[in-house]
């Protein structure tokens, strides 16, 4: 059987065509994009802390509150991150995708359902737990309507995540993608989302593994 190495080799891929346009990590009660802190909160859990983000960054979307926490997680990165970079406006639905990983699934929202068995089981958690919704729940906010996927992966993983998404931008013909690590268990959480166009912006990083590695860590 081919390996991924293998993959990689028999499958063209451009190479500096395509930009990190916008770059956000949330992390540790602090959210910073493009190397800047947009946020940081006092210490506490992480659904304080992603309660108190949407706050304080007036994201105006009710339907948040109803969210398990990994979604809430990636929601408030991609709200960060898609600020004054002009999408959804800038390109057909089609044209945009989402690709994502962790490491935890939705375990966070299963085990919160699975507690919820024991007495009358709870609809509203069954819903959270896939982790793919959060994907849903981003595409439905911003119009997103092109290729996406969610893979689940032992730790994070650059150069799958570089080599994934530019396959996509390159042959399912997109013009966006936003792509990265969103994981939450517990109070452990951390989000890493990067918004990779074809167009570079004013303060444009290349999209390349190394890149990738050092806006994640």
């Amino acid at each position: 059987m081919p390996t991924f190495d293998d993959f990689i080799k028999i499958t063209p891929i451009s190479s500096g065509y395509y930009h990190i346009n916008a770059a956000v990590v949330v992390n540790n009660n602090r959210i910073v994009k493009n190397g800047v802190q947009v946020l940081e909160t006092d210490p506490g859990t992480a659904a304080s802390f992603l309660d108190t983000a949407y706050r304080e960054l007036a994201m105006d979307y009710p339907k948040f509150f109803k969210m398990d926490k990994l979604s809430k997680l990636g929601m408030l990165a991609a709200d960060v991150l898609l600020r004054d970079s002009g999408l959804p406006g800038n390109y057909a639905p089609e044209k945009t995708g989402i690709v994502l990983a962790n490491a935890n699934a939705s375990l966070d929202a299963d085990v919160k359902y699975m507690e919820s068995v024991r007495a009358i089981p709870s609809p509203a958690l069954f819903v959270y737990t896939l982790p793919n919704i959060v994907i849903g729940e981003i595409s439905i906010r911003y119009g997103f309507k092109g290729e996406n996927a969610f893979f689940i992966q032992p730790a994070f993983d650059a150069e799958w995540l570089y080599f994934y998404t530019q396959d996509l931008l390159q042959h399912k013909h997109l013009d966006a993608c936003i792509c990265g690590w969103a994981d939450i268990i517990g109070e452990e959480y951390k989000a890493a989302f990067f918004l990779v166009e074809k167009k570079a912006a004013a303060e444009a990083q290349p999209f390349t593994t190394e890149t990738i590695k050092q806006v994640y860590s």
